[in-house]
């Protein structure tokens, strides 16, 4: 809804694992080190540019969202207003997109900061 901001500086995620993935009844949630998502659009998995795993609201995660887990994030990049892309030490990507024009698609906080990005 609001896109993605050039802004946004996701460096502090660089290095950090998630040790969980929450499953809200329209959300996605998990933790990168002080970084906090709330997801409500969808979420792919890539990994050799294939397809490998597909969340979206309503529905549980595919098993491959396990693959992302306890992994340290390699990179992390705003590509443009509409994707954050991940990518794991272990070569699998995670995208997520804001993919509404009308609604939130995503909320990240971080530890000792107040303020909220809503995309």
């Amino acid at each position: 809804m609001y896109r993605i901001p050039k802004e946004l500086d996701l460096s502090p995620v660089v290095g950090e694992e998630t040790t969980q993935i929450r499953v809200g009844q329209s959300e996605l949630n998990f933790t990168f080190g002080t970084a906090y998502f709330t997801v409500e659009s969808p979420i792919n998995l890539f990994r050799d540019g294939k397809l490998v795993a597909h969340w979206e609201r309503g529905k549980w995660p595919d098993d491959a969202f396990y693959d992302i887990m306890n992994v340290p994030v390699k990179h992390c990049k705003v590509v443009n207003d509409r994707l954050i892309v991940f990518e794991f030490s272990n070569g699998i990507e995670m995208h997520l997109v804001d993919d509404s024009d009308q609604y939130e698609s995503m909320q990240i906080t971080f530890e000792g900061d107040h303020s909220i990005w809503i995309i």
